[in-house]
């Protein structure tokens, strides 16, 4: 009797989630997700207010 080789396992497809997106808390419902910066020295501070100062404002 021969043996036939086993079929290599295919990866699973990915299941689908029914779950609703709202109960999720998202990157923006957080200070980071709105670009809020860890507390820092002053002195970054007030290299990045004038790096990012409008040229208008000098």
């Amino acid at each position: 009797m021969s043996t036939a080789p086993e079929p290599e396992p295919r990866d699973p497809k990915p299941a689908l989630v029914f779950d609703d997106p709202l109960d999720q808390q998202s990157p923006d419902d957080t200070d980071r997700g709105w670009g809020e910066r860890p507390a820092g020295d002053s002195a970054a501070d007030l290299r990045r207010f004038l790096d990012e100062k409008p040229p208008h404002h000098l």
